[in-house]
């Protein structure tokens, strides 16, 4: 991008020495040396043509030295002007060419300090070009700078190839390269690779229940029989090992084979490592999924078993009178003479079904139904699952659970009934629902604990547990130990994390302003309420908050005009065209490169196989629809350029680039100045149920997985998520906004309910952006006060819904903690969701999550007053909230095929898919903006619209596009786009 004069208008300002060597040379040459002085002076390198500068520096200097001479592009070629004047001014500002010396040492500086920090060559390349200056050299050329990158790297790379190596003992390294031969065969062909072990390693578990149990404690089996060493990779870091487990995920076993024994041994060891840590989460995820299905399949069959003798009796308490008064008028009588001429005996027996069905009956069939289930066939599961999985806790509350375990363990393989008398068994953490199950007492009184009722309170003890973080899994990475969940250095680092938050260190400081703040929310929403007719507090249900719908907003007049002249411009506008025409201006397929070192094909040959293939997947039609063999490509050439090219972390940097560039494309004039605000709502999808993510749901009528878009107020989708349906909506909305790769910044998010909690309130406040959810249930929420109540206090027209005040204290003292899971979050050192598993109602005891939670009441007090104060910021939120409704529209159109279900069972594909399925569609909004723009700059348009039409004014229109047809790519031809 060309640099401007606006990015620092000072440093284009000339010095006295600088104004003297410009006025040393003629007139007609002034301007380009005062250009090349400067431009070196503020970048330690010269332009490399006329195209680095923008037009204001070029105006900012003519002006200084009193020049009228154009500047051409010739000016920056190198003739023996040129070659002189680079010279001087390398000598002006003491620098010199670099030599073949300098490159070998700058080689091994970046081998030494940048190397490790990531593989991105441009990101290498500006680093470089950092310590060049830092050197006083002036950086070599741009193909000698990506040989010393190439040349670094590889170095690099080399070198931990043959360290790690040297740590692996013949036994490892003979194990490892059994990886790539099947199991129990010799058969050494490129066929056998289908065979081969590490296929099953790489394959994802299948739905919960005790074979996916056993087939993931088999690849965990064979990992930890690898004998890695333990300290093998502790100081490498996390995003290094992945590098290296993707290319071993690219690869086919036979490909494998052809590298050098460190390069490979290494890869299979990373790949190793990580897959251990990733199987070990998912055998927590599939016992916790296990334990849920045991108990929900039982409830479910208690419940249809019990609906047949469930008949409600009406008018209970009248029978119950008329009872009690016959028999209290002759209390000697017999029933049948008494009762049953009141109440016929039919109605006796169905009041007493009813007791039955609903009572303790209901509980005690219940508790029998698990237990037969969990005894006949998931109980074989627990000893090996309780020999594989190590489970602990830093939280001696939760110790009785792991004690439990150990006790259970202790007796796999007999065949008591109960456990011994004299054994210690803890039964702190049984629900009142087993407790009278577990305790047997026999003939002499004495009580005796049951092994398969007190296995099955333990496992569902140690689900909630685990789920909430306070037990975790040794050697798992979402359910590790949380206290490497936050960052480690924190105690050392605290003033520059509490700085990066822009947090006061001091408590007081911080809870001062928070209350003032709260004051005057609920005291501006208190004085306004008489002036606020679409709000009222009442006394109803002890506390009530009616609030009026909004008005609908005048309708535009023009859209539909300028839809009907978009479909005349661009009729029938091939989706595949858009995508193509997305890539031909801001090249995002450069981004989509080999997880190998090394690249075979031609980018020229591979970019349209590349567009194909997401064509094919993003519209759900798979790459044998793509027509490739008219292309020059089969179907399995696209195979392999999706199998090698196109993973998750390189479409997000697509995704990011047709982000960027859409934001820097708009006209302000038309779609308003640069947006901060942001709406995140998920949508449900349907999938093949043979894995973890997909789950069944009632609400959405069937299997599926839900992805979790965020979406800004011109139908901009910055992040996209994969998620099941149970999982944390929460967490998706904060991982949304701290970690998508977009240039915008957020600092208002629109949610709906389901995306708001009082942790969600804490958390964004200490992150800094606003959360600003349209809450349904409006007339249940609760305000709280910022004081103790006292006599004659403000605030008096919201005495009905005001609760308690709010615990200072609470905050004050963990308010250095809270700053350390925010920054947690901020840096990424564990996955968002991990991070808020502890601060669930599961463990509403935790001392962080009661300060996290008071903290989101004073935020959620703040910003309720706030929401029903002004009508604007309720239709500001519904707006944005609109905006995704009509993203989630779009996704049906563009993921057209196979009924729009994801057709496969594991979990990359499924990502692959949605960022392809995104990518598209920001593809579309990108050209639909440049049409728009095109149309709107005719004078006529320019003076038609209205403010309300630019209100209204949305680029995700799709009426002019055709996704469906033959799929012709020709990257010759082009849109008539200016």
């Amino acid at each position: 991008m060309p640099i401007g004069v606006d990015d620092s208008q000072d440093q284009w300002t000339l010095s006295a020495a600088e104004r003297a060597a410009v006025a040393a040379k003629s007139v007609s040459n002034r301007l380009s040396f005062a250009l090349l002085l400067k431009y070196f002076g503020i970048h330690g390198r010269f332009p490399k043509s006329l195209a680095d500068l923008d037009r204001g520096v070029i105006a900012t200097l003519a002006k200084q030295i009193d020049s009228d001479v154009t500047i051409r592009n010739e000016a920056f070629e190198l003739d023996r002007t040129v070659k002189r004047y680079r010279a001087e001014i390398r000598t002006f500002f003491g620098f010199h060419g670099a030599t073949v010396s300098d490159a070998q040492e700058l080689t091994d500086w970046l081998r030494d300090n940048a190397v490790v920090e990531g593989r991105d060559r441009e990101q290498l390349a500006r680093t470089l070009e950092l310590e060049c200056r830092r050197r006083m050299l002036e950086p070599p050329a741009a193909d000698r700078v990506e040989r010393i990158v190439r040349a670094a790297v590889h170095a690099y790379e080399e070198r931990f190839y043959h360290e790690t190596w040297a740590k692996l003992s013949p036994l490892t390294r003979t194990r490892l390269d059994e990886l790539l031969r099947p199991a129990g065969d010799d058969v050494d062909d490129e066929d056998a690779s289908t065979r081969a072990v590490i296929n099953t390693l790489r394959s994802d578990p299948g739905r919960a229940g005790v074979n996916s149990i056993r087939e993931e404690m088999a690849k965990l089996t064979t990992i930890r029989g690898l004998e890695l060493p333990v300290d093998l990779f502790v100081n490498t870091r996390a995003a290094e090992l992945e590098l290296y487990r993707q290319r071993v995920a690219v690869e086919t076993p036979w490909e494998l084979r052809r590298h050098s024994d460190a390069a490979r041994l290494t890869w299979l060891a990373a790949f190793a490592h990580l897959r251990g840590r990733a199987i070990t989460d998912s055998l927590t995820d599939l016992l916790i999924e296990t334990i849920h299905r045991i108990n929900a399949k039982a409830d479910r069959r208690v419940s249809e078993a019990l609906l047949d003798d469930l008949k409600r009796v009406t008018g209970k308490t009248n029978i119950l009178f008329q009872v009690a008064d016959a028999t209290l008028s002759n209390p000697d009588g017999r029933v049948r003479d008494v009762v049953f001429p009141i109440v016929s005996e039919a109605t006796l027996r169905d009041l007493v079904k009813e007791w039955k069905a609903t009572g303790p009956a209901f509980r005690n069939t219940l508790r029998t139904f698990i237990r037969s289930s969990y005894q006949s066939h998931y109980r074989q599961m627990v000893p090996q699952l309780l020999e594989i999985l190590d489970f602990r806790s830093n939280n001696a509350m939760h110790r009785p659970v792991i004690r439990a375990l150990e006790v259970i363990k202790r007796y796999t393989g007999t065949k008591l009934q109960s456990f011994p008398i004299d054994e210690d068994v803890p039964l702190d953490f049984v629900p009142p629902l087993w407790r009278d199950a577990v305790i047997d007492e026999d003939s002499e009184k004495r009580p005796r604990v049951n092994r398969i009722t007190y296995e099955i309170a333990a496992l569902n003890a140690l689900r909630d547990q685990v789920r909430c973080k306070e037990i975790h899994v040794a050697g798992a990475d979402r359910y590790r130990n949380p206290d490497e969940d936050v960052p480690k250095d924190f105690d050392t680092q605290r003033e520059a994390y509490y700085e990066a938050l822009k947090l006061p260190r001091d408590s007081e400081t911080f809870i001062s302003g928070l209350r003032d703040e709260m004051r005057e929310a609920l005291q501006t929403f208190n004085d306004g309420l008489p002036r606020n007719p679409a709000v009222r507090i009442t006394n109803k249900a002890g506390g009530w908050i009616g609030l009026s719908p909004l008005e609908p907003q005048a309708e535009s007049q023009n859209l539909a005009a300028l839809k009907n002249e978009l479909a005349e411009a661009w009729p029938m506008t091939s989706l595949l065209d858009m995508l193509k025409e997305t890539d031909l201006r801001l090249n995002f397929s450069g981004t989509l490169r080999s997880a190998t070192s090394y690249e075979t094909l031609d980018r020229d040959l591979l970019r349209p196989r590349l567009l194909l293939c997401l064509h094919g997947i993003g519209t759900n039609a798979g790459l044998q629809r793509m027509n490739a063999a008219h292309h020059g490509a089969t179907y399995r050439d696209l195979v392999y350029v999706r199998r090698r090219y196109i993973t998750v972390d390189q479409l997000r940097k697509a995704i990011a680039i047709v982000t960027d560039g859409t934001l820097h494309a708009r006209n302000s004039a038309i779609w308003g100045d640069g947006t901060t605000a942001c709406a995140s709502d998920s949508k449900h999808f349907g999938a093949w149920d043979q894995n973890l993510t997909t789950q069944w749901h009632m609400r959405y009528g069937g299997r599926g997985v839900m992805i979790y878009w965020h979406v800004e107020r011109k139908s901009l989708c910055i992040h996209s998520q994969l998620k099941s349906p149970s999982s944390s909506e929460v967490a998706s909305m904060i991982e949304g906004v701290i970690r998508h790769l977009s240039e915008m910044v957020v600092d208002r998010q629109y949610v709906d309910s389901h995306g708001q909690s009082e942790v969600a309130f804490a958390f964004c406040r200490l992150l800094g952006f606003q959360l600003l959810p349209r809450l349904k249930a409006i007339h249940s929420q609760r305000l709280y006060r910022p004081d103790p109540v006292k006599t004659g206090a403000a605030y008096k027209r919201l005495e009905h819904v005001l609760t308690r005040p709010i615990d200072w204290d609470l905050i004050t003292q963990q308010y250095d903690e809270m700053v350390k899971y925010t920054t947690a979050l901020r840096l990424g050192t564990a996955q968002t969701e991990a991070i808020l598993r502890r601060f669930t109602r599961t463990n509403v005891t935790h001392p962080t999550y009661k300060a996290f939670a008071e903290l989101g009441k004073v935020v959620k007090t703040i910003f309720l007053c706030r929401y029903l104060h002004s009508e604007p910021l309720r239709r500001e939120i519904n707006e944005g909230l609109n905006v995704i409704e009509q993203w989630n529209g779009a996704n049906d159109f563009v993921f057209f095929a196979k009924r729009g279900e994801f057709a496969s069972n594991r979990r990359e594909d499924h990502e692959i898919s949605m960022l392809s399925l995104h990518l598209l569609q920001n593809c579309m909004v990108y050209i639909n903006t440049l049409m728009m723009q095109q149309i709107l700059s005719r004078p006529q348009w320019s003076r038609r619209m209205t403010p309300v039409d630019l209100r209204a004014l949305t680029p995700l229109v799709w009426e002019h596009v055709n996704p469906y047809g033959r799929y012709e790519l020709d990257m010759e031809s082009r849109l008539a786009l200016t």
